[in-house]
């Protein structure tokens, strides 16, 4: 590995760091290697949007090696949105960059006095003043800091004017927007007075082993190319799924609340594909290009396309049929810097608290917040991003919004976190996906939903259950978070449909270990386990494993209409699968001993 790079905003200082040799093998890289570096740094007394919180940007050991799908990074901290363990993801080629410039990491702590942006431009970092481009969109920024470098394309990973006003939701924003978008991580930033982070990189990025890791790569990526899920991926982005989604009662709609929508066929892959669809857009040496981009009647422009979260998000969701607004909302949320599942379901809820009468037009300054109303929708995102009027109650996210009224378990949220577009009801694994995950209701921690339409890969030792089934999946659904937990080390995009032989073979190749797939497994767990434990640290506890009131209900239409989910008998299996302790919600000493972590094991479990 490549050393980390550490940034003070508070001094303006820049060193670095090497990571120790054993952590490499152990945690691997990105989120499990950011969850080993900061386990000592996220304290129940830190305030994440302190000058005291840190701020992580950690690649893969695979990032920019060409592929298959490596050119991402993810971001780390303690999430403002949740309280708990941060993380999200992002593709483009920021993270290829860094490595370039000879890191594997950033970490930001500190403060500046005023805003700033930073570079780093052949290894070499400087703070530069950004007062004037405070207030700046996300597309503004880029095109400022770039005449400012005078150097040409340079990747920049940057916020909005919600990171500025440290929205819970905010989302950074890099290349070709592309968001790192879940827990808040804009947030922070912008709690830091650091607008943006452009890097242009020239250092060759270190293999173990060259010449067999570019024989593997080749050949993995040919076979992508092939891969009938790849050219599905590619023809019709990430909502390639929706139809069968709806089919199924997976996809939300009116809030969670329903299963049937009339219109909803225009909210799909195909859909897009027929209509506004002018070609596909690809992260760093990516041959799947899932990217939509899109061309809208009128618009002389073309726009980056909806893909499936943000889709339903702003689409059935709100009761909206029109692809069309949704890819302007997307457009809007990514300028503002704002993830769109967060803000989406907050919309959501609001909707849900004024259909209820639980809230009235006299709580929203007069605005009647009804289903379908695009142009309601459209003032609300504006108001949350500059967190006026109504706006800034929304600006807190659904937990926040039902607490002021006093309804905090009708918001669709888990441990803070709004739920994303997969309907638990519609494949059961996903409740516990949503309940456990360690940043929150999140469906890439474990793509479970995958698993339950079928795609149940036995090479890794899944089986296949019914897609209502309940306790018997959950040692299942395990299995594949940890599986996850690697794809998110290594950091590789989820929607890579390689045979896991040959992910063994690139990690092995790549870093210079002789692994086994069970290796690959238990470093997974190993992961896993450690992320639970800086949230049990956090004070989350068992009781914290639940979905909310409306998820354990039933539908009252559509392909998954009456079907109540078993969650508690499916959450102590899961335990049991785990080897947590039912009583505090911490893995036992035994599970961490097992797992080579037993200085945590020492501090959920302190001998007297």
């Amino acid at each position: 590995m490549q050393p980390i790079l550490t940034v003070d905003l508070t001094n303006g200082s820049a060193d670095e760091f090497e990571i120790q040799s054993d952590w490499k093998e152990k945690f691997l890289g990105g989120a499990s290697l950011a969850a080993r570096i900061l386990y000592d740094k996220l304290t129940p007394e830190l305030d994440p949007l302190s000058s005291e919180a840190p701020l992580l940007f950690m690649t893969g050991p695979l990032t920019g090696t060409s592929g298959p799908t490596v050119g991402r990074f993810v971001v780390c901290g303690k999430s403002p949105a949740t309280g708990l363990w941060g993380e999200s993801n992002c593709g483009g080629f920021w993270g290829v960059e860094l490595r370039k410039n000879g890191y594997d990491g950033l970490l930001i702590t500190g403060r500046a006095e005023t805003p700033v942006s930073l570079s780093i431009i052949g290894g070499k970092v400087t703070i530069i003043d950004c007062a004037d481009y405070w207030g700046l969109d996300t597309d503004e920024i880029q095109t400022a800091i770039e005449e400012n470098l005078d150097i040409g394309k340079v990747s920049i990973a940057r916020i909005g004017i919600a990171g500025e006003h440290m929205i819970p939701s905010a989302s950074i924003v890099c290349d070709n927007r592309r968001v790192a978008g879940r827990t808040g991580m804009g947030a922070i930033m912008g709690s830091k007075n650091l607008k943006a982070i452009a890097l242009k990189g020239t250092q060759e990025i270190p293999i173990s082993n060259p010449k067999e890791y570019k024989i593997i790569r080749s050949k993995a990526n040919k076979a992508l190319k092939n891969d009938l899920s790849s050219r599905a991926m590619r023809e019709f982005g990430t909502a390639v799924f929706s139809d069968y989604f709806d089919y199924l009662g997976e996809m939300p709609k009116r809030g969670f609340a329903r299963g049937y929508m009339d219109g909803v066929e225009k909210i799909s892959g195909s859909s897009i594909s027929e209509t506004i669809l002018t070609g596909v857009s690809a992260c760093h040496a990516c041959v799947v290009a899932c990217g939509r981009v899109v061309q809208l009647d009128g618009k002389a422009e073309k726009q980056k396309g909806p893909e499936y979260e943000t889709l339903v998000g702003f689409g059935p969701n709100l009761w909206v049929d029109d692809p069309e607004f949704v890819t302007n909302m997307n457009e809007l949320c990514d300028l503002y810097g704002m993830d769109t599942l967060s803000v989406s379901n907050t919309i959501g809820f609001s909707f849900t608290l004024f259909e209820k009468g639980i809230i009235s037009d006299e709580d929203t300054s007069g605005i009647k917040l009804t289903w379908g109303n695009t142009e309601v929708i459209e003032k609300l995102v504006h108001l949350i991003a500059t967190r006026e009027g109504f706006g800034e109650y929304l600006a807190e996210g659904a937990r926040a919004l039902g607490k002021r009224y006093g309804v905090e378990e009708l918001a669709v949220q888990v441990n803070g976190l709004e739920v994303p577009y997969h309907d638990p009801r519609g494949g059961s694994g996903t409740a516990l996906v949503y309940a456990t995950s360690p940043r929150g209701a999140c469906h890439n921690q474990s793509d479970y939903y995958i698993v339950d339409i079928g795609q149940a890969e036995e090479e890794l030792g899944l089986e296949m259950f019914s897609r209502h089934g309940g306790a018997e999946k959950a040692a299942n659904v395990s299995r594949h978070q940890d599986w996850r937990t690697i794809t998110n080390d290594l950091v590789m995009c989820i929607l890579t449909n390689l045979p896991s032989e040959t992910l063994v073979e690139l990690i092995n190749a790549g870093c210079g270990l002789d692994w086994k797939l069970e290796d690959v497994f238990k470093a997974g767990e190993r992961g896993w386990n450690l992320k639970r434990a800086i949230n049990n640290r956090l004070g989350l506890r068992r009781e914290n494993d639940k979905l909310p009131k409306t998820l354990l209900e039933p539908l009252p239409d559509g392909g998954s209409e009456g079907f109540v989910i078993d969650f508690q008998s499916m959450l102590k299996a899961y335990y049991l699968a785990r080897d947590w302790d039912w009583e505090t919600g911490f893995p036992t000493r035994e599970k961490l001993e097992s797992l080579e972590l037993e200085w945590v094991a020492d501090d959920l479990w302190p001998k007297n």
